[in-house]
């Protein structure tokens, strides 16, 4: 393997000392189009988090949405049972803080509101549909600290289930509030569960209908010219991707030939261009069985993965740069993160009033 060397990821999942044995539990559950996943954590004093627990379905919640324009009954009851699980877990740790959201299938869905309120009656967690540039917000805060400032751009890919989500990161300028600017975004209606619908696979995977979801992608992509100013630091291999979806994540464990997979392995990676098409070129040889048979993927990912591929393949091409970094978290870090920070701020804010409110004795 030709891997790039690695520098160290954040340790904000599991590898820090908790700001105090009674640190105080946040929780950030992220309902998407595939899956369904939460992370309970507490704060650490580095201002990272260490994750307490862990949940993630795949639900399937947008099977079917693009023919029809509505979530089926099947997959809202398949999302129903995930979210009730999550639920319980986030009553039983008494967790302080918890912001849920739902992404792209409830956005689109002609009932995905009326799901939101069904969910709230039933397990009494209260989903937010956020807008694409909110989630793109929050992809980009989770993976800060994979942000390599050594170069001078990053472009964060965000691939879902039925959006991507892009954000072009200037990482020479001042930071806004501890971030670097993001100077363009973009989000297309393309995931792994709508174009692999969309691009039905049949008896076999063939190079030519792969190349047919790749130019797909690249037709949404090649269409947003507002970060062209940042086209010539691509070109001049000065900037760097950050690829974050299961569907990457599989890609690596697969170039990382892992016997099974394991986030401390694959978090944090760099894979070159090469890399990450020869890993698909891999899978294109594999058949849907054997996809299902290779441990970072799975049955629940065999037909999906090659879609992922195909979007990270397409941001490749239309925004070249020789290496990717490989992000096993998102959204829900990102959320988190989010709602550590303003906590922090209002105690800070809490603590200069009460300051000034007191006169200092001699």
């Amino acid at each position: 393997m030709n891997e790039a060397p690695r520098a160290p990821g954040p340790p904000i999942r599991g590898r820090e000392r908790s700001v105090g044995s009674d640190a105080p539990c946040y929780a950030a559950l992220d309902l998407g189009t595939n899956n369904c996943r939460l992370l309970i954590a507490t704060p650490t004093a580095s201002g990272g988090f260490r994750v307490v627990e862990a949940y993630s379905r795949i639900v399937r919640l947008g099977e079917g949405l693009t023919a029809s324009g509505r979530l089926s009954d099947a997959a809202m009851e398949r999302a129903m049972a995930a979210l009730k699980v999550s639920g319980e877990k986030v009553r039983r740790r008494r967790v302080v803080k918890f912001r849920a959201i739902a992404t792209q299938a409830c956005r689109a869905a002609q009932n995905g509101q009326a799901f939101v309120n069904r969910v709230a009656n039933e397990t009494g967690v209260k989903l937010q549909i956020i807008s694409p540039q909110e989630e793109a917000r929050l992809s980009v805060t989770g993976c800060l600290n994979l942000l390599d400032d050594r170069h001078e751009a990053a472009l964060v890919v965000d691939v879902g289930g039925g959006s991507t989500e892009l954000s072009w990161v200037d990482l020479k300028a001042p930071p806004q509030g501890g971030t670097p600017p993001v100077r363009a975004w973009l989000s297309i209606p393309i995931g792994v569960v709508t174009l692999a619908e969309r691009f039905p696979e049949g008896e076999a995977a063939t190079e030519a209908w792969f190349r047919q979801m790749i130019d797909h992608v690249k037709a949404q992509i090649a269409a947003f010219r507002r970060a062209d100013a940042m086209k010539p630091l691509f070109e001049a291999d000065r900037a760097h991707l950050v690829g974050t979806s299961g569907a990457i994540t599989s890609l690596a464990g697969m170039h990382l030939r892992l016997p099974r997979y394991d986030r401390n392995r694959v978090d944090g990676i760099w894979m070159t261009r090469g890399d990450c098409e020869a890993a698909a070129g891999d899978l294109l040889a594999l058949s849907a069985a054997e996809r299902a048979a290779q441990p970072c993927i799975g049955p629940d990912r065999a037909d999906l993965v090659l879609a992922g591929a195909a979007i990270l393949q397409a941001v490749q091409e239309q925004w070249p740069c020789s290496r990717v970094r490989v992000a096993d978290r998102g959204l829900r870090e990102g959320i988190l993160l989010s709602l550590m920070s303003e906590r922090g701020q209002r105690r800070r804010r809490k603590r200069r009033r009460g300051r000034g409110g007191t006169k200092a004795v001699a």
